[in-house]
């Protein structure tokens, strides 16, 4: 098969030489506690969808998707494939992207979010696909903390990472009117590697392919350990983005980084991606999370969360903050005090901070 279009002819890859994994252990995303195998698309290793795109190796997956390392064989360059479940409607998120792409004043911030190259329907045995192709990115911030002793960073390391992290906010609140909503560790991405660690990665996946385990119906690749970059993290995943122009109440970020605004189901804006980047900040100096929020049941409790707030911030939230959200008497009473419906813990930012490294502690927990 040849397309016209194409200035690259497909690799071949081998059909042994590989590691045949025990198919009755569950991976990748077999883990996850609600997988089901038939939302998602069976690629193969090798094949070309839409056309267009061939696919090298498998580079992550999640909830909804998985992502692929793949050569655009008409542009002859690299990108990275998201297939998304069938049932996912990714019209909102493209609706994102095209204002992102849409955006004419220039703004420094522009150049550190990860464009969208691409999107279409690819059809499997149970349904229609969505797959969005964007710029490649190199690993992630949680990734490269593993390769890290302590799997923590310096004070003074973070800031330079929160410094970029804040200009693309700029751009995104003040241009783009963008809230992204997500901010974690896993949405942040280092640059492309050089373009001969790409070659290389290719070309190892052709020497040493991928381990999988076959099933009837499908193939499941283990993940490939993808080259580092250089450079600061660049954000991605704007899968969770809204327009800052609508108003929102709606359930938001990863629980243990959620706004108290959103715990309170109060209206919320782009100060939650503030709220977010300090949480951020802690995950990338700190290997214990600055909130469990868990009930003694081992369940995300907003209780339990809210107690762990009060405890390092102790004064009562300002009146006026109490006053947006009707939940908030159930939390408090009118005066401030907190109603005891959780135990507030007995922690302060101090005692939270102590393994942290750096010269100023003092100004980071200010």
């Amino acid at each position: 098969m040849f397309s016209s279009q194409w200035t690259s002819v497909p690799r071949e890859f081998p059909s042994s030489g590989f590691m045949l994994l025990d198919s009755s252990v569950h991976l990748e995303e077999e883990t996850l506690p609600t997988h089901q195998a038939q939302k998602y698309y069976p690629i193969q290793q090798g094949e070309v969808i839409n056309n267009r795109y061939q696919v090298l190796a498998r580079l992550g997956y999640g909830v909804t998707s998985t992502v692929w390392f793949g050569r655009d064989l008409t542009l002859t360059g690299y990108v990275a494939l998201k297939i998304y479940m069938t049932g996912e409607n990714r019209d909102d998120e493209l609706k994102i992207y095209n204002r992102l792409n849409s955006v004419e004043i220039e703004n420094p911030g522009e150049r550190f979010i990860r464009r969208l190259f691409d999107h279409f329907i690819i059809t499997g045995p149970h349904g229609q696909h969505v797959c969005l192709v964007h710029e490649l990115f190199g690993i992630s911030a949680s990734e490269l903390l593993e390769w890290i002793p302590g799997k923590v960073m310096t004070l003074e390391d973070m800031q330079i990472c929160i410094r970029q992290l804040l200009v693309v906010l700029d751009f995104l609140h003040s241009v783009a009117g963008v809230i992204h909503t997500d901010l974690q560790l896993k949405n942040l991405l280092l640059p492309t590697p050089k373009p001969e660690a790409l070659s290389n990665f290719e070309e190892e996946e052709i020497r040493n392919p991928s381990a999988r385990k076959v099933l009837q119906d499908r193939t499941i690749y283990r993940t490939a350990r993808f080259p580092p970059g250089d450079g600061l993290p660049l954000l991605s995943d704007f899968g969770e983005a809204r327009l800052s122009n609508k108003q929102h109440t709606e359930d938001i970020m990863p629980n243990p980084h959620r706004a108290p605004e959103v715990i309170l189901r109060a209206r919320w804006d782009y100060k939650v991606d503030i709220w977010n980047i300090a949480m951020v900040a802690w995950d990338i100096v700190s290997s214990s999370t600055i909130i469990n929020g868990r009930n003694p049941e081992s369940i995300f409790d907003d209780r339990a969360h809210l107690a762990e707030l009060v405890a390092p911030l102790g004064c009562p939230p300002p009146d006026d903050f109490r006053e947006r959200s009707h939940l908030s008497s159930v939390f408090w009473d009118d005066s401030g005090t907190w109603k005891e419906l959780a135990p507030i813990p007995d922690i302060t930012f101090e005692s939270l901070a102590a393994n942290i490294k750096g010269e100023d502690k003092d100004g980071f927990l200010r």
